[in-house]
């Protein structure tokens, strides 16, 4: 067969690339619970409906519009060409299409970290680096804005890291992307950190070389990265907001509120299943950046240390550091593979590597061959059949999990626009969703940086039935609440004669005030008497699951 054929034969052929692109498939389906997963947060849910209204108003909010709480309190709709892209895609597909484009987002993610990996490392270096990778990242999968945030980092690591190889024009399409991501998501001030962080590394070798020559290119190299970073700075601003947003988005993450009350901005519990991939990315990123340090390049240590640092003080961080460390760590265990046959060590491990980085040079030929990726056109083919078929797999349902929120409740009883509903944040999110455009407006929802710490707390102090909790639903006028049957607030309510329950399916219960008239509907356990002391009691297991939830603006 000659060399043609071959290559054509080849063309037809699964690559890496496309292993590399349908990782989030296989990990998302495989071991998690597939679009349960993805649709665990109610936010996703608003953030359609904020779409919507921007389509049908042809404009962005500027005022709260989905609270009775906070009537005409300024609101910054700050993901807004998210909120409507999805909206549309929504408008088309329904759930099951903003489900499918969130996971094509996350599979062009990892392929494209996976082609820039390979650029400095041999196929069967890059792969394993990009799986650890991927799976580290998957505590922060949902449907919601902040993936971009995670494909605009692989792009900005991609055109800083050919510049750093001498194609400095590229620095100046950053400005360009910073505007489009800015508009998408409130992360895009990471890539601004990016570009601060090159000129850290430079700006620290010139403080340590000998060589003057050196230091002043160093310094240049520094100045380029600082301007780079200056004008997405400057191209940040070009969003509806200006720097209004800026100012906001600073007050939120600077707000303590956020790490003591959600879960995305907690450190990692270490029992967590991704903590093994994400301990082994800190500990090799650490010998990856002091292998870079010997050689020169001090960006590395920088960069890794920053975001290892974020990482450790907020869980929502891992995802950026596993794809900000990959590229730096593929080249540093190459080297340690080609070294490894010449140290004294056992012999199993000599042949191990050697037999690593010989079957790494054949399939390096191999993916060097342009393919037709048909596996992965196959597969996003099946998952998009699964996914609007008429009876889904379980894993497959396009759907918010009934169990999960008060879905048979609101086809139960009617809530118009004259329901004032006191739910937590989570069902907030799902009540905006579902409620849409009906009139209907809730208490508190997702959108805490719109509610603000002192808001919050009066939430969360009724919630867990502090001593003011009856003040706090008679100053809103609280006529309906919805609650999980093991919530703090689900046995006062029981004891309180102001309330009685006319809804109790064994998951959620409604009540609504004990004068207005009406009979009990689908009361599925009794009156739930014996659940009241034993299961609603306030517990540190309520904030951290039932209230407090793994979501974000920024």
């Amino acid at each position: 067969m000659n060399r043609p054929q071959h290559q054509l034969g080849v063309r037809f052929l699964p690559s890496l690339a496309d292993f590399a692109f349908l990782l989030p498939v296989v990990f998302l389906f495989a071991r998690m619970d597939g679009t349960k997963a993805m649709l665990s947060d109610g936010d996703t849910g608003w953030h359609i409906r904020t779409g919507e209204w921007i389509l049908a108003n042809g404009r962005v909010p500027s005022i709260d519009i989905f609270s009775f709480s906070r009537p005409g309190q300024p609101w910054y709709a700050w993901e807004w060409l998210w909120d409507v892209s999805f909206a549309l895609l929504f408008r088309w597909g329904g759930l099951a299409l903003v489900v499918l484009a969130s996971i094509l987002l996350l599979c062009l993610v990892f392929v494209l970290l996976f082609r820039l990996v390979s650029r400095y490392a041999t196929p069967l270096v890059a792969l394993p680096v990009t799986m650890t990778a991927t799976v580290a990242s998957s505590i922060h999968w949902l449907a919601r804005p902040h993936l971009f945030t995670l494909l605009f980092t692989v792009l900005f690591l991609w055109m800083l890291e050919l510049a750093s190889e001498g194609r400095k024009r590229l620095l100046w399409l950053l400005p360009a992307v910073t505007v489009v991501w800015t508009n998408l998501h409130g992360g895009f001030f990471v890539g601004i950190i990016l570009a601060a962080g090159y000129a850290g590394g430079e700006i620290f070798r010139a403080a340590v070389v000998d060589d003057g020559g050196q230091r002043r290119r160093a310094l240049a190299e520094a100045r380029d990265y600082l301007a780079a970073a200056g004008a997405c700075l400057v191209a940040s601003l070009l969003n509806p907001y200006t720097y209004k947003l800026h100012r906001h988005v600073i007050e939120y993450l600077s707000d303590s509120y956020q790490k003591d009350h959600i879960i995305e901005f907690f450190s990692l519990n270490f029992h967590h299943p991704i903590a093994p991939f994400f301990e082994s990315l800190l500990l090799a990123g650490a010998v990856a950046a002091v292998w870079h340090v010997a050689r020169g390049n001090y960006r590395v240590a920088v960069l890794l240390g920053a975001w290892a640092h974020a990482a450790l003080l907020c869980m929502r961080n891992i995802p950026i550091f596993a794809i900000v460390v990959a590229p730096f760590l593929a080249p540093a265990v190459e080297h340690g593979l080609r070294r490894l046959p010449e140290l004294p060590v056992a012999g199993w491990l000599r042949r191990l590597a050697g037999g690593i980085l010989e079957a790494s040079s054949g399939l390096a030929e191999m993916e060097a061959v342009p393919r037709f990726h048909l596996a992965s056109l196959l597969a996003v083919g099946v998952v998009a059949a699964l996914l609007n078929a008429p009876a889904p797999p379980k894993r497959f349902r396009p759907e918010y999990d009934p169990k999960a929120y008060p879905e048979a409740a609101l086809r139960a009883l009617h809530f118009g626009p004259e329901a004032r509903i006191f739910a937590n944040d989570e069902w907030g999110d799902y009540l905006i969703f579902r409620l849409y455009p009906t009139g209907t407006k809730v208490f508190v929802d997702g959108r805490s940086d719109f509610y603000g710490r002192a808001f919050e707390e009066k939430y969360l102090d009724a919630y867990f039935v502090k001593y003011d909790w009856e003040q706090v639903l008679r100053k809103y006028g609280i006529n309906t609440i919805l609650l999980p049957v093991d919530a703090a607030l689900a046995g006062a309510l029981k004891e309180s004669s102001r309330w009685r329950v006319v809804y109790d399916d064994g998951s959620t219960l409604v009540f609504r005030p004990a004068a207005v008239p009406g009979t009990p509907v689908s009361i599925a356990h009794g009156d739930g008497m014996g659940r009241d002391r034993e299961i609603t009691k306030t517990v540190v297991r309520d904030r951290a699951i039932t209230v407090t939830k793994v979501k974000s603006k920024t």
